[in-house]
């Protein structure tokens, strides 16, 4: 892990970083392993929009590197990491502060080591809902990330290998 990439730190830096701190957005949390976060966006008179609700924009910005980055908390320095793209469905008004709760399972990890171990790219996809304060859904938002390992850490994989980590993935 990088020596600065630890949960209180990063939550702290997000919450002090302009477009975050000016749209409104505050990490409440990170989990120590940084497979799980949660974001608020509150509610505020310069991100409402002409309709007195939140901002679509501010909405789809809670979204943005928080997947990318808890890969990069929990892989580490081995691997690429960036967003490449991102799709988000507004599904009524944000009229209320609005929540995110980010979750990367194992299942998911596996998926992803497997995928990358021989420096494959693998484009993983994760889907969060953002929610209202009385739990309803606001809008979904998919982002596609893409995953690599750096050639430094990437294992040397034959074509029987690759078959081996294909079954691999099958099962995770």
């Amino acid at each position: 892990m990088y020596r600065f990439f630890r949960p209180p730190i990063v939550k702290f830096a997000l919450n002090m970083w302009p477009p975050f701190w000016g749209a409104g957005i505050r990490i409440v949390r990170i989990s120590e392993d940084f497979r799980q976060v949660r974001i608020q966006l509150k509610l505020k008179w310069w991100n409402k929009n002409a309709n007195r609700t939140q901002y679509g924009g501010s909405i789809f910005s809670l979204t943005d590197p928080v997947y990318a980055l808890m890969l990069i908390g929990i892989l580490g320095k081995e691997y690429f990491i960036w967003d490449k793209q991102a799709e988000i469905h507004y599904l009524k008004p944000g009229n209320t502060d609005l929540f995110a709760d980010f979750l990367i399972s194992e299942d998911q990890l596996g998926q992803i080591m497997a995928a990358t171990a021989c420096g494959d790219k693998y484009f993983p996809e994760f889907v969060v809902q953002v929610k209202n304060t009385q739990g309803e859904v606001v809008s979904q938002v998919k982002r596609v990330l893409y995953v690599r390992k750096k050639p430094q850490y990437r294992a040397t994989c034959e074509d029987g290998d690759k078959d081996t980590l294909e079954g691999a993935r099958a099962i995770t």
